[in-house]
Protein backbone atom coordinates (compact mmCIF):
# COMPACT_ATOMS: atom_id res chain seq x y z
CA UNK A 1 0.00 0.00 0.00
CA UNK A 2 1.55 3.30 -0.86
CA UNK A 3 0.90 6.78 -0.14
CA UNK A 4 1.54 8.86 -2.57
CA UNK A 5 3.79 12.16 -1.50
CA UNK A 6 3.30 11.43 2.61
CA UNK A 7 5.49 13.34 4.76
CA UNK A 8 7.82 10.69 6.63
CA UNK A 9 10.22 12.61 9.59
CA UNK A 10 12.83 11.25 11.52
CA UNK A 11 15.12 12.53 14.34
CA UNK A 12 18.89 12.27 13.05
CA UNK A 13 22.17 13.66 14.29
CA UNK A 14 22.67 15.84 10.61
CA UNK A 15 23.43 19.32 12.26
CA UNK A 16 25.73 20.98 9.85
CA UNK A 17 26.03 21.49 6.23
CA UNK A 18 29.13 19.33 5.73
CA UNK A 19 27.03 16.52 7.40
CA UNK A 20 23.79 16.76 4.64
CA UNK A 21 26.40 16.95 2.16
CA UNK A 22 27.95 13.56 3.29
CA UNK A 23 24.19 12.57 3.52
CA UNK A 24 23.02 14.27 -0.02
CA UNK A 25 24.08 11.52 -2.39
CA UNK A 26 22.44 8.48 -0.42
CA UNK A 27 19.20 10.88 -0.48
CA UNK A 28 19.92 12.13 -4.17
CA UNK A 29 19.50 8.00 -5.15
CA UNK A 30 17.24 6.68 -3.36
CA UNK A 31 14.12 5.83 -5.47
CA UNK A 32 10.52 7.54 -4.31
CA UNK A 33 11.82 10.68 -2.96
CA UNK A 34 10.62 13.34 -4.24
CA UNK A 35 11.71 16.01 -2.03
CA UNK A 36 13.87 15.73 1.28
CA UNK A 37 15.66 18.50 4.24
CA UNK A 38 16.80 18.65 7.55
CA UNK A 39 15.81 21.11 9.99
CA UNK A 40 19.59 22.03 11.75
CA UNK A 41 18.15 24.62 13.78
CA UNK A 42 15.52 22.34 15.36
CA UNK A 43 17.26 20.43 18.14
CA UNK A 44 16.09 17.32 16.97
CA UNK A 45 17.53 18.22 13.83
CA UNK A 46 14.56 17.04 12.03
CA UNK A 47 14.69 14.87 8.37
CA UNK A 48 11.51 15.08 6.50
CA UNK A 49 11.00 13.49 3.37
CA UNK A 50 8.54 13.41 0.53
CA UNK A 51 8.27 10.18 -0.07
CA UNK A 52 7.12 9.03 -3.47
CA UNK A 53 6.87 5.43 -2.29
CA UNK A 54 9.88 5.05 -0.23
CA UNK A 55 9.18 3.93 3.35
CA UNK A 56 10.14 4.96 6.86
CA UNK A 57 12.28 1.81 7.38
CA UNK A 58 14.23 2.26 3.60
CA UNK A 59 15.01 6.09 4.43
CA UNK A 60 16.42 5.16 7.81
CA UNK A 61 18.76 2.39 5.84
CA UNK A 62 19.94 4.98 3.46
CA UNK A 63 20.91 7.95 6.56
CA UNK A 64 22.75 5.07 8.38
CA UNK A 65 24.25 3.90 5.46
CA UNK A 66 25.57 7.87 5.67
CA UNK A 67 27.27 7.08 9.02
CA UNK A 68 24.25 9.05 10.71
CA UNK A 69 21.72 8.40 13.62
CA UNK A 70 18.16 8.05 12.73
CA UNK A 71 14.63 7.11 14.35
CA UNK A 72 11.41 7.73 12.83
CA UNK A 73 8.99 10.77 15.08
CA UNK A 74 5.71 8.81 15.52
CA UNK A 75 2.82 11.14 14.27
Amino acid sequence: MKNNNQSLQFKTNINCGGCIASVKPHLDDAEGICHWEVDTANKDKILTVKSDGITQLEVMDKVRKAGFKIEPINS
